[in-house]
């Protein structure tokens, strides 16, 4: 883990803990990837972002846990989940989508399988260029 990466989480230790689990997950599923640590997010790239974690406030405040990291991720369709906080296309085809995660058993099979494919989903927009 590097120094940005720790910087992102500075205070946030719970919050670390779950972007932790989940890297490890991405890294182990989809192979080769680029992160990107930027002021309000860590980007994952395979030529294209595919995935990001955030403090996005996806929800009201009152109804958000203390401690939460949100997945975003961009697909070719909209996801129809409750687990899905928001969905919005951007452009036509283009859909992304935000996940509040507050406890490591939500980054299962199902989050995690979204997320190979926002990245197959970027890699043929990236042989498409």
């Amino acid at each position: 883990m590097n120094q940005d990466t720790l910087m992102f989480f500075e205070g946030k230790p719970e919050a670390l803990a779950l972007y932790q689990n989940f890297a490890e997950k991405l890294f182990s599923e989809v192979g080769q990837v680029q992160v990107r640590v930027q002021k309000t997010q860590i980007a994952f790239s395979n030529g294209h972002n595919f995935a990001f974690v955030s403090f996005l406030p996806v929800r009201k405040a009152k109804e958000r846990p203390q401690h939460y990291i949100v997945v975003t991720f961009g697909l070719g369709h909209q996801v129809q989940s409750p687990r899905i906080d928001g969905a919005v296309e951007p452009y036509p085809n283009r859909w992304t989508h935000h996940v509040l995660i507050s406890r490591e058993a939500e980054i299962d099979g199902e989050l995690m399988g979204w997320v190979r494919e926002a990245a197959e989903f970027a890699a043929r927009k990236r042989r498409m260029s």
